[in-house]
């Protein structure tokens, strides 16, 4: 995908218009329509500038890489649980699309694995303590698996978002994705 159309992409998932978008990062809304269009280039300084405003990754921009990209949210302006809260937020992000709600654990490093191993030896310990201190450390994070016209696994925290394009579409109940497992729970109902 051209730097253009990704330019595109992510003013579009951010939900603004060219106008808007370039107010945010300091250039005219002709600059936009001009980058999105193929017919010209942003220069590093407006690159760098649109990953810092809108949290993505240079590489995302520039590169290969899948599409992500970070949105701050406000759970107080929400009533319920966090969980209830944050279902909220991701039915108002993709209204049209369907959403499942994912079961995450965190894949082990190569490292946890051998302490893993070590401690199973040498104590009693009916679970493994790497993956408990995994899921200590991820008890703030909800992860959803959204089908639109494109697929997105999206995370949610207490303070953010972070969204991140799939290159293809999950069809499978269970799937690895970066450095997690997840299991797709039924669709949230509308």
């Amino acid at each position: 995908m051209a730097i253009g159309e990704k330019i595109k992409h992510i003013r579009k998932q951010l939900g603004l218009s060219q106008a808007q978008f370039a107010q945010q990062i300091h250039v005219s809304r002709s600059a936009i329509a001009k980058w999105e269009n193929n017919n010209g280039l942003p220069d590093i300084d407006n690159i760098k500038m649109i990953a810092q405003t809108f949290s993505i990754s240079l590489d995302s921009l520039i590169g290969d890489e899948q599409s992500v990209w970070k949105e701050k949210i406000d759970l107080t302006k929400y009533e319920g649980r966090k969980k209830v809260k944050k279902d909220q937020i991701i039915k108002e992000r993709f209204p049209n699309a369907q959403i499942y709600t994912l079961l995450a654990q965190q894949k082990l490093t190569k490292c946890e694995k051998i302490i893993d191993n070590a401690l199973g030896f040498l104590t009693t310990a009916p679970f493994g303590i790497p993956d408990f201190i995994n899921g200590m450390k991820n008890l703030d994070k909800e992860f959803y698996l959204v089908e639109d016209d494109k697929n997105y696994v999206v995370m949610l925290t207490d303070d953010y978002l972070e969204i991140r394009q799939l290159k293809e579409k999950i069809t499978e109940q269970k799937f690895e994705y970066d450095h997690w497992q997840f299991q797709k729970c039924p669709a949230i109902k509308k």
